[in-house]
């Protein structure tokens, strides 16, 4: 009996510690590809940082406006416009789907700060094309 019973401990174990290693595995590939489409480094925590604060990607900010890129900031606040005046509680909305629309703009306009920071101004680039 006790030799069936340390049978089923030793199987119980094994099975317990593959499932936390495939698990294990499975973290440190997702944090490593998180790591790649954030851009890594200094880019990559900064994005990371905004990311947490807001709770929201770039990815899923650009999915809820239904927007393919970030360069026409017309198109941008035309749907956010659009998305947050349909989901009105007024108008039978959701509240929910409103703040979801509001944060995805929220997210965009932080990333759009990002980038117009970080690019050097027309001057500046004029300035390094001639030296």
């Amino acid at each position: 009996m006790a030799k069936y019973l340390a049978q089923i401990i030793i199987l119980g174990s094994q099975a317990i510690g593959r499932a936390f290693a495939k698990a294990l595995k499975q973290e440190i590939a997702a944090s490593q590809e998180a790591a790649r489409r954030s851009g890594g480094g200094r880019n990559g925590e900064k994005r990371a940082e905004v990311n947490a604060r807001t709770g929201m990607t770039l990815e899923e900010a650009k999915q809820i406006l239904n927007l393919s890129d970030l360069d026409n900031i017309e198109q941008i606040q035309k749907n956010y416009e659009h998305l947050h005046a349909v989901n009105e509680k007024v108008k039978g909305g959701s509240f929910y789907l409103q703040s979801k629309v509001f944060r995805a703009k929220e997210r965009i306009d932080q990333e759009l700060q990002y980038v117009l920071k970080d690019k050097p101004s027309e001057s500046e680039e004029k300035t390094s094309r001639q030296q």
